[in-house]
């Protein structure tokens, strides 16, 4: 893994909460983005080296309603950086982790992502994310 490439947080109004995020980073969202998916409307933000994704739902059955249901508003998931997302989830798999997705799927911001079940990873949602150019 390269690096941290943002920490999602799920919301329940992006709207509010892109207003919520420009004043604590005096800086404004850089890309809103749907991806149909996943039921999510996504808000990027810059800050220092670091992204902040902000996740809406976009319809009741979406993992981001069902995770705002059962614990609210907060911290979704942590994504990494990877160099090679297929070699990356078979040595994950290889290592015992267990994986929401074995195969890659188009994300949001251009990347190629997986996600790692939170059962195997302390209850932290861990995605996996490659940027498609490279």
């Amino acid at each position: 893994m390269k690096k941290i490439e943002h920490i999602g947080i799920a919301v329940k109004d992006i709207e509010a909460s892109n207003q919520l995020f420009k004043v604590l980073f005096d800086k404004a969202h850089y890309k809103i983005e749907d991806v149909e998916s996943e039921g999510v409307k996504t808000s990027f933000f810059k800050c220092g080296p670091n992204k902040i994704e902000l996740l809406q739902a976009t319809n009741a059955d979406s993992p981001i309603a069902k995770f705002i249901d059962k614990k609210g508003e907060g911290i979704h998931h942590i994504a990494f950086a990877v160099e090679d997302i297929e070699k990356e989830i078979e040595r994950l798999e290889e290592e015992g982790f267990k994986m929401i997705h074995k195969v890659p799927k188009k994300g949001a911001d251009n990347k190629l992502i997986a996600f790692l079940h939170p059962k195997s990873t302390n209850g932290v949602l861990i995605e996996l994310c490659q940027d498609i150019s490279d």
